[in-house]
C-alpha cells in the first residue's frame, strides 16, 4: 500500500473535525468521497489530469463542480451557479465548491507533489474585496493542505480589468497559492502591465494556440516571465501535437482523459 494514502479510520476522524470546525453542509459515502448540499442538489466534485510533457505524467488535476440527482448529472457549473442570485449566496456557493474540491482531494489523493487547481467564480472576486483566500486557507490549514499545492484558475473574463487582476493575484500570492491566469486573443494588455506579478501559469484553449500567428514568440514572451504554458481542451490529435511543437508544459483535455469522479496517482501522458 502507498504510505501515503490514509487508513480508513483516519479520513473518518478528519471528516468528522471537518464538520464540527465549518458551517458547511458536507456527507461522505461508503466509498469516502465527499458532497455537499445546495438547495436541493447534491454537489460533487470530478477530476480532469493536468499532464506535465517533461515528465511524462501528472503534475495535479483540475477540479470542477457537478450537481446529481437520482445519481445522475442534472446541472453544470454555470447551471448551479445561476442559482446563487444575491453575492452572499454566490460567496458561500463557491467556497463551498472549494471546501468539496479540497476535501475529495486530500482525502483520495494526498500525493504530495501535485496540485489542485480550482476554478473562482468571476463575480466572487467583485464581490469579496480584499483578503483574497482566506476563507479558503483557513479550510486548507484545517484539513492540513498547504496553499502552495493549489492552482487558483483567474477567470478569464476578469482580463478586462487588469487592475482588479493584479489586485487579486497581489492577494492569493500573499498567501502562497499559486496563479493561473488566461490569455484570450485580443486581450492580452494584461501580460504586459502585469509585470512582477506574472501569474505562474498562463492557460490557452488548443483552438485559440492554432489560431495564433506567431506561436513561438507568444510562447517565448510567456516562458520569459518565468511562467508555464498550459494548452487545455485538447480535443483533437492535431491540437495535441500543435501544443506539443509550441514546446507547452502542461497539457490538458478530454483526448488526454475525461474528468471524472476518480483520482489516479500518477496517469502516464500517451502520445497521441
Amino acid at each position: 500500500m502507498n504510505a501515503s494514502v490514509k487508513h480508513p479510520h483516519t479520513i473518518k476522524d478528519e471528516f468528522e473535525l471537518i464538520q464540527s470546525a465549518t458551517d458547511y453542509y458536507l456527507q461522505r459515502d461508503e466509498k469516502g468521497w465527499i458532497s455537499g448540499r445546495f438547495f436541493q442538489h447534491e454537489l460533487i466534485s470530478i477530476f480532469q489530469p493536468v499532464f506535465s510533457v517533461s515528465q511524462g505524467q501528472t503534475m495535479g488535476h483540475a477540479a470542477y463542480i457537478r450537481a446529481k440527482a437520482d445519481g445522475e448529472i442534472v446541472l453544470w457549473p454555470w447551471q448551479i451557479f445561476s442559482l446563487a442570485s444575491k453575492d452572499e449566496q454566490l460567496v458561500e456557493l463557491d467556497r463551498l465548491c472549494r471546501a468539496i474540491h479540497a476535501s475529495n482531494y486530500y482525502f483520495n489523493h494526498p500525493y504530495p507533489s501535485d496540485n489542485l487547481f480550482v476554478e473562482v467564480h468571476p463575480r466572487l472576486l467583485e464581490s469579496v474585496k480584499d483578503d483574497h483566500g482566506q476563507a479558503f486557507e483557513n479550510f486548507l490549514d484545517l484539513i492540513g493542505v498547504r496553499t502552495s499545492r493549489v492552482v487558483i484558475e483567474i477567470p478569464v473574463t476578469v482580463n478586462r480589468n487588469w487592475k482588479l487582476l493584479r489586485h487579486v493575484i497581489a492577494n492569493y500570492r500573499s498567501r502562497s497559492y499559486l496563479i493561473a491566469a488566461n490569455y484570450s486573443i485580443g486581450c492580452s494588455d494584461w501580460m504586459i502591465k502585469l509585470g512582477s506579478l506574472y501569474p505562474n501559469i498562463v492557460r490557452i484553449t488548443a483552438n485559440d494556440l492554432i489560431q495564433q500567428e506567431d506561436i513561438p514568440s507568444l510562447v517565448d514572451a510567456i516562458h520569459n516571465a518565468g511562467a508555464s504554458l498550459l494548452v487545455r481542451e485538447i480535443e483533437t490529435s492535431i491540437q495535441f501535437a500543435t501544443a506539443l511543437k509550441a514546446n507547452a508544459d502542461y497539457l490538458q483535455g478530454n483526448l488526454l482523459r475525461q474528468p471524472e469522479q476518480a483520482i489516479n496517482t500518477r496517469d502516464l501522458l500517451h502520445r497521441i
